[in-house]
């Protein structure tokens, strides 16, 4: 690869698209901010709760009207990760493939793996969930039997919250919680290669169960997560790709950096599953 024929732009979306291909939590979060990201930004969310429903009286006044801007969030895009490699000019010439192909990808899996941990541990640490009271106490999951009885119960809180669950809701397991679910799945989707590939292994009450190493732990406890996609926001963008020649070195060397930022925005439309086998 010559430095001088190195395409920032078109490296920049393919490592964006194959980092989200390499994503698991990304799913199950509101990415409708994709384009407004970038380091150090705010990403002011509006209207986070709903309107206050009143009873009209005929012949009188309803009053002043509620004012959406004064309930937001902020989205603070304040994680900046990086990742910087090369390639050895006669590596690349003694190389039966495209060695900085192969190092691309691996960089937006590194980087994904990141910004997923990122996702599960912000999340699993966030107060407000815990005050809409939809975070299970510890509990411990030694057959099929209780896996399928802590995933219903926490539906069953979801319910009461008023979320109407399906394809737009996530259900995120571990491996090892997998195992003792998979028998109950309403509809298996391990022979699809696409889906696997985006961690979804099968169906569950109509929701898409998905399968990730990258779940947080407490050190006790993997912390599982039942979520609507409008409850977590995420940002993400690669902000820099910047290709160079290192001193000294024949060599060609690339940058990349990747911010993001993660922000809990409806609390009552995620549960919170603390398990441990």
């Amino acid at each position: 690869m010559a430095y001088s024929n190195f395409k920032p732009i078109i490296w920049s979306k393919k490592i964006q698209h194959d980092l989200d291909k390499f994503m698991v939590f990304k799913d199950m979060c509101n990415t409708k901010f994709q384009g407004e990201v970038g380091r150090g930004k705010t990403v002011r969310i509006v209207g986070i709760q709903k309107p206050t429903v009143g009873t009209y009286v005929p012949g009188t006044s309803i009053g002043t009207p509620g004012t959406p801007n004064d309930n937001y969030l902020d989205l603070v895009v304040d994680q900046y990760k990086f990742t910087n490699f090369m390639v050895d000019d006669v590596d690349d010439a003694q190389a039966h493939v495209d060695i900085m192909e192969h190092l691309m990808r691996g960089s937006a899996s590194a980087l994904a793996e990141e910004a997923d941990s990122y996702i599960a541990s912000t999340v699993a640490a966030d107060a407000s969930i815990a005050t809409e009271g939809m975070v299970g106490s510890s509990t411990q999951i030694a057959s099929a039997g209780a896996a399928k009885a802590a995933i219903d119960a926490a539906l069953v809180k979801l319910w009461e919250k008023g979320v109407k669950t399906g394809k737009d809701t996530t259900i995120v397991v571990s491996p090892w919680f997998y195992s003792e679910f998979k028998n109950d799945l309403t509809e298996i989707l391990t022979n699809n290669v696409e889906m696997v590939n985006r961690g979804i292994f099968g169906m569950y009450n109509g929701i898409p169960v998905k399968m990730s190493n990258n779940v947080y732990n407490d050190g006790t406890d993997d912390y599982l997560f039942i979520a609507q996609k409008d409850a977590v926001a995420y940002a993400s963008g690669i902000e820099e790709v910047e290709p160079y020649r290192p001193e000294g070195l024949f060599s060609d060397a690339v940058k990349v950096l990747h911010t993001y930022g993660v922000k809990v925005v409806r609390p009552e439309q995620i549960y919170i599953l603390k398990v441990h086998a």
